[in-house]
């Protein structure tokens, strides 16, 4: 029979846990060396047909587990909204479309959750979003902790880019107004010069982004390849299917564009649907 524990009883136990969770985390950082030479699966050439069918797939997915990834799409939402109000509490407009596009370069780090159980449902085995809690006793966690880092510094690059380039062409002051910024945007020579090269410098952190992670991700939680293989894997997927792959960077573009209008509240349906979707693409590109 469970017994109440007394705080400090309770505490020492949450202290235990603790601990087990770094003893996995390092354990996980120490193998990602002796999986550095991992051999690399083999990649299939696929069609905009696969694309269609790995997003049908991943509406079917969200449909049987509609419950649980709501949650975590609703999360991403609010996370959204959290953002716009500091940003415009705090008078950095002109960052409010970075942090906002951004969310393609550190979607698949809050999508890790989906692919597993994306992965349990094709196994049959039972399925909550609880599951994906178990990653981090998994030996790949080290690696997926890895590839997660290089995912968050290129969304602090971007987000440094774009400051960089509003300085350089309506900058350096601050607009007045929301209606002033977006007027200098569309209605001066400097704003145009901005949307180019700004939309330039995002196309190129993007598909550096989708390079890296689109199949490194849910590679590392089907298989435990180690974070060399997964990245090159990753790449190389993308460069045998260049222009199908550059199709679905524009179909994640476009939903998450049409997901974030009005206040981000489409990304509690948009997001769940993509991340199951991704792991599909995965299971097609990789044998």
């Amino acid at each position: 029979m469970a017994t109440i524990k007394n705080p400090i009883e309770w505490s020492g136990a949450q202290l235990v846990h603790v601990f087990h969770a770094l003893g996995f985390f390092g354990h996980s950082l120490h193998h990602i060396e002796e999986t550095v030479r991992a051999a690399p699966p083999q990649i299939r050439r696929i069609g905009f047909g696969d694309v269609e069918d790995a997003i049908r797939r991943g509406f079917e997915d969200f449909k049987a587990y509609r419950t649980d990834v709501i949650v975590v799409g609703f999360i991403y939402a609010v996370v959204g909204l959290v953002l716009a109000r500091l940003t415009f509490s705090r008078n950095i407009v002109p960052l409010l479309f970075p942090l906002a596009s951004g969310f393609a370069i550190v979607g698949p780090i809050a999508a890790l959750g989906l692919f597993e159980m994306s992965r349990r449902r094709e196994l049959g085995a039972p399925v909550r979003w609880a599951n994906g809690v178990q990653l981090v006793r998994e030996p790949a966690f080290g690696s997926v902790v890895a590839l997660a880092a290089v995912l968050i510094a290129l969304f602090l690059a971007w987000l440094a880019a774009a400051w960089l380039i509003y300085k350089a062409t309506l900058g350096p002051a601050m607009p007045s107004t929301t209606a002033a910024f977006v007027h200098d945007i569309f209605a001066t020579h400097a704003g145009h010069v901005m949307i180019v090269v700004g939309l330039g410098a995002g196309l190129v952190f993007a598909l550096l982004a989708m390079t890296i992670s689109v199949v490194s991700f849910p590679l590392l939680i089907d298989r435990d390849v180690g974070f060399n293989t997964a990245v090159a894997t990753s790449a190389a997927a993308v460069w045998r299917n260049p222009l199908v792959m550059a199709g679905w960077g524009a179909v994640v573009a476009a939903s998450l564009v049409v997901g974030s209008l009005p206040f981000f509240v489409g990304l509690a349906v948009v997001f769940p649907v993509l991340g199951h979707a991704t792991w599909h693409l995965y299971r097609k590109l990789v044998v």
